[in-house]
């Protein structure tokens, strides 16, 4: 099976239900005997053909000579996968483009459309596509919509509350390839002797408190780190929270959604690895995942437990929790571009019903003068401000925070509520969005 081949399946897999696509690819790579160049190319492909997926059904639908809609949902992703090469992909041959994709209907559909798939797709190039001209005459969030190839329903929310320029560059943010962040593991090393390693020469270090962090493009060469645990793979807008809970060693932190266990390690070396960290998950794999990490990281504090968060009960009044809620994930729309198509207003405001649900279990557990750090990857703020507001309406023995005197200066926003931060997409080099709120429970 090649990189084609390997894509479409993902593709179709992502499709059928509520998988992550990079979780699926991960898998079939695993099994496929692929080497680098070919793993590297599925990888765009899955990546590129999902974000750009309405806008690709926009173009074919412009060359389709029958009802598009109607079409068999494994040619619609051979078609998608022909022209998100055709139209974004310089350094892929136009014949090997088309010629692949006839291939794969004529596998999975047959001859006849096999046939069709050529015909559709030598009729698509960067010549003969204008989506400029094409959609002039569209309202704004029609034509950004097909632009970059966002739900315009999100667009239109996005205009409305951050303005033109500001919501297209979060949307450039989301189109082009992620970066990877890393943190080093201070139990183990330093940033200052990782930064004298010959092959990290090219990384981007971060400073101003956030100096354990880089940005690496090149996986490869971060592997053997990762194996030893000297660095994990985390954007620093997930560190962000971790500080603004700012754990200390030998006291207990609940973290209530804990995979994929990136949270709770982090807080584990803050807490120099001294303390209890009950990580909660309802899923027994992501929770062997989240221990394997622990392992290779030398943490030794994280107590797992399968359960769910609106019932468990971890046993004690932690002193500090931290709620990194479900969301609909619109600060991570680069990372997770399938989540563009699954979200809605009517997914939306089930989230919103169960961010209020765990709120309100977190406000029973804590321990007076604890601390309840909530945190979303959505930029929405039904599902962040909205939220803290009516959390604290509804619980007078709990106030906003402020920042801890050990969280960096420089990430603190100049306006913003006490203890809150708000990280657009595209805000800053690299960072992922998304909201973060730190809550004190009064003394009784």
């Amino acid at each position: 099976m090649n990189a084609r081949e390997t894509a479409l399946r993902v593709l179709q897999e992502v499709d059928a239900g509520n998988r992550k696509s990079e979780e699926v690819l991960n898998r079939m790579l695993e099994h496929s005997g692929a080497g680098r160049s070919d793993r590297a190319l599925a990888r765009e492909l899955v990546s590129g053909t999902t974000k750009f997926r309405l806008q690709c059904d926009f173009v074919i639908e412009k060359f389709y000579r029958h009802d598009y809609a109607k079409a068999a949902p494994v040619l619609k992703n051979i078609l998608r996968l022909g022209t998100y090469q055709l139209l974004h992909l310089d350094r892929v041959p136009r014949p090997a483009a088309v010629d692949e994709c006839v291939k794969l209907a004529r596998k999975y559909k047959g001859d006849h459309l096999s046939r069709l798939v050529n015909g559709v797709l030598r009729k698509i190039s960067p010549k003969t596509v204008d989506i400029e001209a094409w959609t002039a005459e569209m309202a704004d969030e029609e034509r950004l919509s097909v632009l970059f190839s966002y739900p315009a329903w999100l667009i239109g929310r996005w205009l409305s509350r951050y303005g033109r320029e500001r919501t297209e560059t979060m949307l450039a943010h989301g189109n082009r390839p992620p970066a990877t962040g890393y943190r080093v593991n201070r139990l183990k090393t330093s940033p200052e002797k990782l930064a004298r390693m010959p092959e990290l020469a090219g990384v981007r270090w971060l400073q101003d408190g956030l100096d354990n962090f880089f940005f690496s493009q090149d996986f490869a060469i971060m592997e053997p780190l990762l194996d030893a645990g000297l660095v994990s793979v985390q954007n620093p807008v997930q560190g962000l929270a971790c500080l603004l809970t700012a754990p200390e060693p030998g006291r207990i932190v609940y973290d209530m959604c804990a995979a994929p266990g990136g949270k709770s390690t982090l807080m584990a070396e803050l807490m120099n690895d001294s303390g209890r960290i009950i990580a909660l998950d309802r899923s027994s794999r992501k929770l062997e995942r989240v221990a394997s990490n622990a392992r290779a990281l030398g943490i030794s504090i994280i107590e797992m437990h399968e359960g769910d968060a609106l019932d468990f009960d971890p046993g004690c009044r932690p002193d500090a929790i931290l709620l990194d809620a479900p969301c609909t994930g619109t600060g991570v729309l680069g990372r997770r571009a399938e989540l563009r198509w699954r979200t809605g207003n009517e997914k939306l405001t089930e989230l919103v019903s169960l961010q209020t649900a765990l709120l309100e279990r977190a406000a029973g557990l804590l321990k007076p003068g604890g601390i309840l750090v909530y945190a979303t990857c959505s930029v929405e703020p039904e599902e962040n401000e909205q939220q803290v507001v009516a959390f604290l309406a509804r619980h007078p023995e709990y106030e906003a925070a402020p920042f801890p005197k050990s969280f960096p200066e420089s990430f603190i926003p100049e306006k913003h509520g006490e203890g809150w931060m708000l990280t657009l997409p595209g805000e800053r080099e690299g960072f992922d969005g998304g909201f973060t709120a730190r809550l004190r429970k009064k003394e009784e």
